[in-house]
């Protein structure tokens, strides 16, 4: 989505981490053993929304730098199915890891790179009717996002812990005020058409008494 954070990695006393590897050790924080397929799924569910939506190969490599650190454990473990699952549990060093990451790790900036919006700036080489299409799209997309993270907020308490609903109601905010900021942009485009846009995106000039 428009938004991304920064991953510039974290300076400490350990390993310097990017923030996406506190992500990974973040979603086990809540004291659940979980598999990589679990945890690629709660992501979606979750950190998604505001952060980082990881692959499945992100989720294993950052599993196994991990717990190379000794911040994450693992076992193998009988399913249902033929196939036997490894989970995964956050340490006693990992729990100490996180929280001083959570408490003392400098926020950084979030960096918005907002495609939608190149293009529009871009609109002197491309059709002012193509750009208020593109502008539609986004904004009934972000207004899709924004119903999915208040579905999931509402199913994101995991036991007793508050937080996360609370992070995916910031998200559903985020996106509603995306699709204000998009019907803002369109009725700017809208003003253009009125005022007289020349095809090569230049105000056309007045007329020669």
């Amino acid at each position: 989505m428009p938004r991304e954070k920064s991953d510039e990695t974290e300076t400490g006393a350990e390993s310097a981490l990017p923030a996406t590897t506190y992500a990974v050790l973040g979603l086990l924080s809540f004291g659940e053993e979980l598999s990589g397929y679990d945890l690629k799924k709660w992501a979606d569910w979750t950190i998604r929304f505001f952060y980082w939506s990881p692959s499945f190969s992100q989720i294993y490599s950052q599993l196994r730098r991990l717990e190379t650190l000794g911040y994450v454990s693992s076992r193998l473990a009988q399913s249902s199915s033929v196939r036997e699952r490894r989970l995964y549990a956050i340490t006693n060093e990992g729990i100490s890891v996180m929280r001083d990451w959570a408490d003392t790790a400098p926020l950084g900036s979030s960096v918005l790179k907002h495609a939608l919006v190149l293009r529009v700036w871009l609109g002197h080489l491309t059709d002012p009717q193509r750009l208020e299409f593109l502008l539609i799209q986004h904004r009934d997309q972000v207004l899709e996002m924004a119903q999915r993270a208040k579905t999931h907020g509402e199913g994101a308490v995991r036991g007793d812990w508050a937080y996360p609903e609370i992070a995916l109601r910031w998200s559903q905010r985020y996106y509603e005020s995306e699709a204000v900021l998009a019907e803002g942009m369109l009725a700017d485009l809208q003003e253009l058409k009125r005022d007289g846009i020349g095809q090569t995106g230049k105000f056309d000039a007045p007329a020669a008494p």
